[in-house]
């Protein structure tokens, strides 16, 4: 039997409004969003539809023409820059092509964000070690990306999100340019890190297999608005005609597709999270990971 932590208000992430126009061009237009933590939200979209940009917005890459972004409900626009950064340390983001640096080790990109922060080196080896054991690629450690296949690369690059302790993970476009095999492969393990670290996860994607698969609620942008938002059996079951291109891009058929695996339910990811978090007198002092790894 699972004890259940009811949502909190406020959200855990929350957009009101938000816009963001590039030289006279309306990317989005006013995007209203609320994640409640625990929850995985897959945001679908074509190309120019606005769901990169969302995301780049998020998680401090650019800045918003217009609206707010709350995070527990603090608003991020506006703040002071020393403010607003430790704010978006509570996010991470898994770039599309990794974004990893060729000329660095695997240790030392994942090292590499937390160079910036006063720690030890015996400390920042601990903390990369135990990310790239987590997730299974510690005897990668001395290796080049280019040494790295696919899929070790991109738990590389999530390795190297996690390592910063975020609560709201981001992905952008996590299956594009994979085959269907691997897309099902890393949609596995979106789910695990999900499992393992109690994160919020935003993944935006184009793929109506990711969506159906890994998603508490599908989230459709189309012409910088939200045009659907709802539950994936739901949204992509629908007939609206704006959820069929993402259908046949993914070459799935939303009214015929299988049983949804058992997933942990936001409710459930959220009493663990809950019960893992630092006291508040020692989070200044101790990473949640450090928590979450003492108590595994």
């Amino acid at each position: 039997m699972h004890v259940l932590c009811p949502v909190t208000s406020p959200p855990l992430l929350e957009t009101r409004g938000l816009t963001k126009i590039y030289g006279g061009k309306t990317v989005l237009a006013g995007v209203d969003l609320v994640v409640e933590r625990g929850e995985t939200v897959v945001v679908l979209g074509g190309s120019g539809s606005g769901k990169s940009t969302l995301a780049r917005l998020l998680v401090g890459l650019e800045r918003p023409t217009g609206g707010h972004i709350l995070v527990a409900g603090r608003d991020l626009v506006g703040l002071p820059e020393d403010e607003l950064a430790r704010e978006r340390q509570r996010f991470a983001m898994v770039f599309q092509k990794y974004a990893l640096l060729d000329s660095l080790t695997v240790y030392e990109n994942v090292a590499f964000p937390l160079r910036e922060r006063r720690m030890s080196e015996r400390e920042i080896r601990e903390r990369v070690m135990r990310q790239l054991d987590a997730l299974g690629v510690a005897d990668a450690a001395k290796k080049l990306p280019a040494e790295l296949s696919g899929g070790m690369a991109k738990r590389v690059g999530i390795a190297r999100a996690m390592v910063m302790d975020p609560e709201i993970l981001v992905y952008d476009e996590p299956t594009s340019g994979l085959d269907p095999v691997t897309s099902r492969v890393v949609d596995e393990l979106i789910d695990e890190v999900r499992e393992r670290f109690c994160v919020t996860s935003l993944v935006i994607t184009h793929d109506m297999a990711t969506a159906w698969g890994i998603a508490d609620r599908v989230v459709l942008l189309d012409g910088g608005r939200i045009a659907i938002d709802g539950p994936p059996d739901v949204v992509l079951a629908s007939d609206d005609p704006r959820i069929r291109p993402f259908a046949d891009s993914s070459g799935v058929d939303p009214k015929r597709l299988g049983h949804r695996k058992q997933r942990s339910s936001p409710a459930e990811v959220r009493a663990r999270w809950e019960q893992r978090r630092p006291a508040p007198e020692l989070r200044e002092r101790r990473s949640l990971a450090d928590v979450l790894f003492s108590r595994a």
